[in-house]
């Protein structure tokens, strides 16, 4: 048992935002249909290196970003730029609960797959929009990108070593930070949304934009704009509010120090043999501290850089100061709490046998996640949902496939309703 057995998800997304929406969904139990062109599919299928290697170790034709936001569902290639493809997804929409999608706004109307039309046949439909700009505003009908967004969006205005600095220019997080979490929201919007639909029996429309969602997760930043007057800068990896919040040097490298109250700070006072720094009135608060920051962080700078890091984070562990190692992914993934929690799994796949990959974070008590398979190959599945939701047979499924309108893969070639 799962908390979303026995709802159905039409995921028309592709890229990042939406499927990693509809990963979570297929995470926590949905049956999630991936709907792809039957030419090439999925557009990050081809975003590699690297590739997923078979078992016989060649590469296939699907990337390790694919992997990553879409394992658990099932794969119906389907072209709907022609009519007959277009009758199939609105015969689909009939038997889902939700509807995930990311065109451009007004994309899927010149097909009749936009929210007016599937409502028409399914009132009760979750139908989530997720667009750069959203449904509304001068900028709707632009395409919108993670990159792009979080540049408008004030990310890289915040993002990156001070101005002046070596290096002191706006960057973007790591990864695909405003997909990933506009992904996020609409999972939270669509179970909103399906919860509405199931008590009062009336479906709605999500419209959801990537630079909303960037501007709401500016968070405190935000805050302290809109409440303080004063524009965010960059700080490089220091607390705007708090210090001494950031990556310290150390003999050896670097590590993270992270006192959050006057409290850790004399215990952190203590471990570095400064004890006096606790009752100078300079340091003796925090917002004393945010005052002076730039007389006492290179001092602590200073103290910190005659030790290796090791020697600090035992030091401050023992004293429960928060500090932390600067990992590489593959120190990650080797750290011993990672590994107690189990966030590397293994999936089974068809060619290649298993793929690693990333556990969904949440842990239930009463219905934990269980992951079926890795991402489908494409059109994997065609057959078999096309016989379960429409009832076609073998014979209808290869006339669809031998014109074009379906993809059937070797696995889905027969799949249909009379196998």
């Amino acid at each position: 048992m799962k908390p979303l057995d026995g709802v159905r998800v039409l995921d028309l997304s592709r890229i990042l935002a939406g499927p990693w929406a509809t990963q979570v969904l297929a995470d926590f139990g949905a049956d999630v249909i991936k709907v792809e062109r039957p030419e090439g599919g999925d557009d990050t299928r081809g975003w590699g290196p690297p590739w997923l290697h078979d078992a016989n170790g060649q590469p296939t034709a699907e990337s390790a970003y694919y992997l990553c936001a879409n394992r658990g569902k099932r794969s119906v290639a389907i072209d709907f730029t022609g009519q007959e493809g277009q009758r199939l997804i609105r015969e689909m929409a009939r038997h889902c609960d939700i509807l995930v999608e990311n065109y451009k706004v007004g994309g899927l109307a010149k097909y009749g797959l936009d929210y007016a039309s599937l409502k028409a046949i399914n009132p009760k439909v979750v139908y989530c929009s997720i667009t750069g700009f959203g449904q509304t505003g001068p900028y709707a009908k632009r395409a919108g990108y993670d990159a792009a967004i979080q540049a408008i969006g004030g990310l890289m205005s915040i993002t990156g070593e001070p101005e002046g600095s070596p290096g002191g220019v706006p960057q973007k997080v790591g990864v695909a930070a405003t997909d990933l979490m506009t992904g996020m929201y609409a999972v939270s919007a669509i179970l909103a949304a399906l919860r509405h639909a199931e008590r009062h029996g009336e479906g709605q429309h999500i419209d959801l934009a990537l630079l909303d969602t960037q501007v709401a997760w500016l968070a405190n930043q935000a805050s302290n704009y809109l409440v303080g007057g004063e524009v965010p800068q960059r700080q490089g990896s220091a607390h705007p509010n708090i210090v001494p919040y950031q990556v310290m040097p150390t003999a050896d490298g670097y590590f993270m120090l992270a006192v959050g109250n006057d409290g850790q700070f004399a215990r952190f006072c203590e471990v570095l043999g400064d004890p006096e720094l606790v009752t100078d009135p300079r340091y003796a608060t925090n917002a004393a501290r945010v005052a002076n920051r730039d007389r006492l962080v290179p001092y602590l700078e200073q103290r910190l850089a005659a030790q290796p890091s090791a020697h600090w984070l035992a030091e401050l562990e023992r004293a429960t100061v928060p500090c932390a190692p600067v990992n590489r992914i593959d120190q990650v993934f080797d750290d011993p709490q990672v590994q107690a929690r189990g966030m590397r799994i293994e999936l089974p796949h068809p060619t290649a046998g298993h793929v690693p990959g990333v556990a969904n974070p949440v842990r239930f008590s009463s219905t934990p996640i269980a992951y079926g398979h890795a991402a489908p190959g494409l059109g994997e599945h065609t057959g078999a949902v096309l016989g379960e939701l429409l009832g076609l047979d073998a014979v209808e499924l290869a006339a669809l496939d031998s014109a074009g309108v379906v993809g059937l893969s070797a696995a889905g070639k027969f799949s249909g309703k009379n196998d």
